[in-house]
């Protein structure tokens, strides 16, 4: 593998020096770049024998690349994620059960909302549309292990590269409203999210996954349970017909086909809240090393990231070309992206991309640059954003930890030129 190599030119397992786009790119070129070395080259050349695998499943793009088949898992290559707003049929997929079937009648879904309230409150799907005022942001959904596939030696999981995210418009109320009429105790410090799916054993007695978030993230007004995708009613495979969205936190915590929420007066210790799951160390591990879940604390606004979204990895221009225009995507949990910069050459000199401003809270933004090439050849270009904070990206995964979250190394895309 690339990685133990020491080169890395993408937090991508299937890199495009680590791929099938190597070979397609060496074909051209007369079946090497000199660049490469050749023992990088040789080392690749497994996985670019074995080839992504790629979704077939109703409703989406073809292109989506399947990580794991039980539970589904694909991801959006960085390509499909040029749209604003990203399409359903390109938004990835992440599932931790089996799949429910689609119900018939969504309207009349039960959700329920008891624990540290003072009043439970059972309520339908079409009586929160009528009783609750209705509201639209766009935000971006993240799984937390995106990013997965830069961590050496590898982390458990479905290794993500940086198409574990999707910036969608969710229409519904905000979550905050409902607890309001339910009433929070002064003992409500956390919530527990409980679903319609089928634990993967096929025993109806285990939650799935049940995830929860403090009480103050539940009450910010853009959390939200919602029931509609950009403008459609919500698919099943995003969990329709109704689920949550905690923007800028890891994607667990956005049940889907969402039943209950239980609100609890300590920290919520379901599946997917405990020992190593969505959990980084407090004080770095040793990469590879077992891990102490006393030295893990839980994961909560994703890290900052910036991604190219066009060109693709992997893209030729004709020779004599002199000007490459990019576009991209970032954005950074709960913060906003303060600037993006991009290099062709290794990250010695950074250019300043033009940075567009967020739809509404939690939306990604936008950014674009011209870079001015000095000759035909190979090109590298790297990207990396700074959060509101003054936080970048990293060139590669760091701390480490056994499942490995939080990986947020500068995407690398490569192109060849003439």
């Amino acid at each position: 593998m690339a990685r133990e190599a020491g080169i890395r030119l993408e937090t991508n397992r299937r890199a495009f020096l680590g791929g099938t786009a190597l070979a397609a790119l060496g074909a051209t070129v007369g079946g090497g770049l000199p660049s490469i070395p050749q023992a990088h080259a040789q080392a690749a050349a497994p996985a670019a024998a074995k080839g992504p695998q790629y979704l077939k499943f109703p409703g989406k793009n073809d292109k989506l690349v399947v990580l794991g088949e039980k539970p589904l898992v694909a991801e959006t290559p960085e390509s499909l994620l040029d749209d604003d707003t990203t399409p359903i049929e390109k938004f990835y997929i992440r599932n931790n059960g089996q799949i429910p079937d689609e119900t018939k009648n969504p309207d009349a879904w039960k959700i329920t909302i008891d624990g540290e309230v003072n009043k439970k409150i059972e309520i339908t799907l079409g009586e929160l549309k009528s009783k609750y005022k209705a509201v639209t942001r766009r935000m971006v959904l993240e799984c937390g292990g995106n990013g997965r596939g830069g961590f050496s030696p590898p982390a458990r999981g479905n290794q993500w590269s940086n198409g574990g995210a999707g910036c969608a418009e969710w229409t519904g109320v905000a979550l905050a409203d409902v607890l309001k009429d339910a009433g929070l105790k002064p003992t409500a410090k956390y919530t527990a999210h409980y679903a319609a799916d089928l634990h993967l054993s096929g025993d109806a007695t285990k939650p799935t996954i049940s995830r929860g978030v403090r009480i103050e993230k539940a009450l910010d007004p853009y959390t939200m349970i919602v029931w509609a995708m950009n403008g459609q009613p919500l698919p099943n495979i995003h969990g329709g017909p109704v689920r949550l969205i905690v923007p800028g936190w890891a994607g667990s915590a956005s049940q889907k086909w969402l039943t209950k929420i239980t609100i609890r007066d300590r920290e919520h210790d379901g599946p997917g809240m405990t020992e190593f799951s969505y959990r980084t160390p407090i004080k770095p591990m040793v990469p590879g090393d077992k891990g102490d879940p006393a030295n893990m604390r839980i994961l909560e606004s994703m890290p900052v990231r910036a991604i190219v979204t066009s060109p693709a990895n992997g893209a030729k221009f004709a020779a004599g070309t002199k000007e490459l225009k990019l576009r991209g995507a970032s954005w950074a949990g709960d913060l906003t992206v303060k600037q993006v910069d991009v290099s062709t050459d290794f990250g010695a000199s950074w250019q300043r991309a033009t940075l567009e401003k967020p739809k509404n809270k939690y939306d990604w933004q936008r950014w674009t640059a011209t870079l001015k090439l000095p000759s035909d050849g190979y090109f590298e270009i790297w990207t990396r954003a700074t959060d509101s904070k003054g936080f970048m990206q990293p060139h590669q995964a760091g701390f480490w930890n056994p499942q490995g979250y939080g990986g947020n190394a500068m995407h690398r895309i490569a192109v060849l030129v003439g």
